[in-house]
C-alpha cells in the first residue's frame, strides 16, 4: 500500500491565503514525492492551490542533482539512485533526516533564486538556534555548516532547489539522526572529505536529542522570520541580517 503523502498541520487562526503545511506520516518514496511536487507546482502556478511546505522523510537513497559527476557515486550498489531535476550534486536521504520541500511562488516573492536559496539557509540557521546549535552559511558552499577545528566544517543541512514557471520546489534536508555511514557511498555535494577536510554531521552526533515533532515545530516557528518579509534578502541587507543571526 502506498504511504499517505501528508496531512495538514493544524494552525490556529490560519487564513485561506496562508501557506499550507504538511507532515508526512511515513517515509515517502522519492519518485512519489517528485510527482506530487510537480502536480502541486502546476496547481500553484494556475492559482488552484496555495503555496506549500511539505515536511517528510524518504527511505534510504541517493539523489543526483543536475551537476552530479559520475565519479562521485562511489558505491552504486549500496542504495537506489535517483536522477533529480534539482540543482546540486549527489546527496543522501533517509530516515532520521527531515526533508522540507518548499513550494513558493516567486512571482509573489521576487524573482530571485539566489535570494530563495539564501532564505532556506537562514531558515535552518534560526531553526538550529532553537536547539542551541550554531549553524552558518559558507561562501562557495551551499548548505548549512557547523564550524569544526582548524577551519574544517561539517555540513548539517543540504539544499537543492528547482524552479518551474517561477514556482520553487525541492528544498532542504536537515540531519537529525540519519545513518551517516551511508554518506560513504557518495562524494556528498561534490565535497570530498579526504581532500577538503569537511564532513557531514547531525544533531545526534552533536549530542542533541530532538524528535521530528520538535524539529517541525521549530521549522514552523522560524519560517516567517525569514520568508515573511519579501524585502528581507541578501546581499542588500546582508550585514544587518548577519548581525541579527543567533550566535549561541
Amino acid at each position: 500500500m502506498a504511504p499517505k503523502i501528508g496531512v495538514m498541520v493544524p494552525e490556529i487562526g490560519m487564513r485561506a491565503e496562508e501557506i499550507e503545511w504538511r507532515c508526512g506520516d511515513a517515509p515517502v518514496p522519492y519518485d512519489t514525492a517528485v510527482e506530487a511536487m510537480e502536480r502541486r507546482v502546476a496547481a500553484i502556478r494556475d492559482g488552484q492551490a496555495p503555496e506549500l511546505v511539505w515536511l517528510l522523510e524518504h527511505p534510504p537513497l541517493y539523489t543526483a542533482g543536475t551537476s552530479a559527476l559520475p565519479e562521485d557515486l562511489l558505491d552504486p550498489d549500496r542504495l537506489p539512485v535517483y536522477r533529480s531535476g534539482r540543482g546540486g550534486q549527489y546527496t543522501y536521504h533517509g530516515p532520521g533526516q527531515r526533508i522540507a520541500y518548499v513550494l513558493l511562488d516567486l512571482d509573489r516573492r521576487g524573482r530571485d533564486l539566489r535570494c530563495h536559496v539564501w532564505r532556506l539557509e537562514e531558515w535552518i540557521i534560526w531553526t538550529l538556534a532553537r536547539f542551541a546549535v550554531v549553524g552558518d552559511g559558507r561562501d562557495g558552499r551551499i548548505g548549512v555548516w557547523i564550524a569544526g577545528r582548524d577551519g574544517k566544517d561539517d555540513k548539517i543541512a543540504a539544499i537543492g532547489v528547482r524552479v518551474r514557471h517561477w514556482v520553487t520546489y525541492h528544498g532542504v534536508a536537515l540531519n537529525l539522526a540519519p545513518d551517516l555511514d551511508h554518506y560513504r557511498g557518495i562524494v556528498p555535494c561534490g565535497i570530498a572529505p579526504e581532500s577538503s577536510g569537511h564532513g557531514v554531521t547531525s544533531l545526534a552526533r552533536l549530542g542533541i536529542t530532538a524528535s521530528m515533532a520538535e524539529i517541525d515545530l521549530a521549522l514552523r516557528a522560524t519560517f516567517d522570520r525569514v520568508f515573511g518579509e519579501t524585502a528581507a534578502c541578501a546581499p542588500a541587507i546582508l550585514a544587518d541580517t548577519i548581525a541579527r543571526r543567533p550566535s549561541s
